[in-house]
């Protein structure tokens, strides 16, 4: 179930183009040629998934309602560019709604988001799905109103496509699907340009915002009801940077933690090259930041590591991971790790499993190197298929055993958990999440959806736990 209107306003970026913006949603509160219902699909990453919650909050705004993606009057696709099958995807979908919309030729179809910042997508969108009417990118998504009315008013297909962004614009709908947590961007784009990486093309050079506007969202939300917050940046270990007054990302987390009303501190995501002392220390510190930390990998060659340009070393990585362990007692840590990047050999996929063992993550997003067009690496040798499939599925075996055995270790403790939402399989079970981020189920009724639990760990798989919460009068 969606939650209406619970971000709060706030006097923050952007001021001006938000009122104007919002003042565009009135218009369209009014209009009879309005789309009625809506369907929005989100493709690729928490930053594509917080951009939707806006596109949520303005269509509900304006009156419309959720539907069936065959039956919306709009459908929009938020897209995703970082692997191909994902884009591959959108093509397909396309392809689905051409029927329902020749059936029902005042159906819109909007496209947005990273794969709509590709010069070639845009000219193959051009020339092969004319039944697309609003295309747009990350830039400009707080435009969305404008570009609706400019759509309703006649203006024909509309292509809305920016190279840099003017400024950041927050102050606007948004729809959450939890009311007890919610994501706040910190910064956008990137500046570290991995060789096998689109993000820095499509969203831009790094661009941090100011922190008095963070913390006045925060408090909102956490007046609103929200206790979970997550910080989302595509680096943000390099938060502050360029700000009139820099400060560091450990600086703003001891900000955060200070926010009355706020139980749990998550962010997402951070590079190994920027991870400093200083923000290792203020995790060990601050009683509000999760003991979880993604510290994506991507490999453990060193010489792939140097290929993709990504500035630290298999030593470097597990010197930090080590430091982490240390500051941080039960620290999760999860990753990111590729296989069959372009000249990956055995021994190179090799120095990768080293480092699992080593570590022992907690969690691993796996991916098979994806061929991205514009980036340095798809004009290097790639690797043979089947070998980086059989490496994949060794990898993943391995991540696996490590995650049974690590999570044996929290059976017979009484963790706190987030209670998030009912089970999809069993009405009488709630999942949610624990300080480390481990999923788990519990029987439990849904009117305890939102509030801290505590909970006996009773068993364990590789990627859940079980457990008994205890009654009232135990807590």
């Amino acid at each position: 179930m969606s939650i209406r209107n619970l971000r709060p306003n706030y006097r923050g970026e952007g001021e001006e183009e938000a009122r104007r913006q919002r003042e565009i949603i009135e218009r369209l509160k009014l209009r009879e040629d309005k789309p009625k219902t809506y369907y929005i699909a989100t493709m690729g990453c928490q930053m594509n998934a917080h951009d939707s919650e806006k596109l949520i909050g303005i269509m509900e705004e304006i009156g419309a309602s959720p539907a069936a993606e065959s039956e919306a009057d709009i459908v929009i696709y938020n897209t995703c560019c970082v692997r191909e099958n994902a884009e591959q995807k959108v093509y397909g979908r396309l392809g689905y709604l051409k029927t329902f919309k020749k059936n029902r030729p005042n159906m819109k179809i909007a496209l947005c988001g990273c794969m709509m910042q590709e010069d070639v997508v845009i000219e193959k969108l051009k020339k092969s799905y004319p039944e697309v009417d609003l295309i747009f990118g990350t830039y400009n998504i707080y435009k969305f109103p404008e570009l609706l009315e400019s759509l309703l008013d006649g203006s024909g297909r509309i292509i809305d496509i920016w190279r840099a962004q003017e400024e950041i614009v927050e102050d606007l709908p948004s729809i959450r699907k939890h009311s007890f947590k919610a994501s706040v961007n910190i910064m956008y784009g990137c500046n570290n340009f991995c060789t096998y990486c689109i993000v820095p093309y499509v969203r831009g050079r790094e661009r941090s915002r100011e922190p008095d506007n963070i913390l006045a969202e925060v408090r909102a939300l956490a007046e609103s009801g929200v206790k979970e917050i997550q910080l989302l940046g595509q680096n943000v270990n390099s938060y502050g940077r360029g700000l009139k007054n820099e400060i560091t990302f450990a600086q703003l987390l001891e900000m955060v933690n200070e926010v009355e009303g706020i139980e749990r501190i998550r962010f997402i995501s951070s590079h190994p090259k920027d991870l400093s002392q200083e923000l290792i220390d203020a995790m060990g510190r601050l009683d509000k930041v999760c003991p979880q930390f993604h510290l994506p990998l991507q490999s453990g060659s060193d010489r792939l590591l140097k290929l993709m340009n990504r500035h630290y070393t298999k030593a470097q990585f597990l010197d930090e991971v080590r430091r982490l362990k240390e500051a941080v007692p039960d620290v999760s840590i999860t990753t990111d790790i590729i296989v069959g990047f372009p000249g990956e050999t055995r021994e190179d996929f090799l120095e990768t499993l080293d480092v699992v063992r080593q570590v022992r993550f907690d969690g691993a997003f796996t991916f098979i190197y994806s061929k991205r067009e514009g980036t340095p690496a798809a004009r290097m040798e790639q690797v043979d298929p089947e070998e980086a499939k059989a490496n994949f599925d060794e990898l993943l075996k391995l991540l696996e055993e490590i995650g049974r055995e690590n999570n044996k270790h929290w059976v017979g403790k009484r963790l706190k958990v987030l209670a998030e939402e009912v089970s999809k399989n069993d009405a009488a079970v709630l999942s949610g999440r624990t300080e480390h981020n481990h999923l788990v189920h519990f029987k439990a009724d849904a009117s305890l959806i939102g509030e801290m639990v505590w909970v006996t760990i009773t068993d364990s798989t590789a990627f859940y736990l079980l457990g008994e919460m205890e009654k009232a009068e135990e807590v």
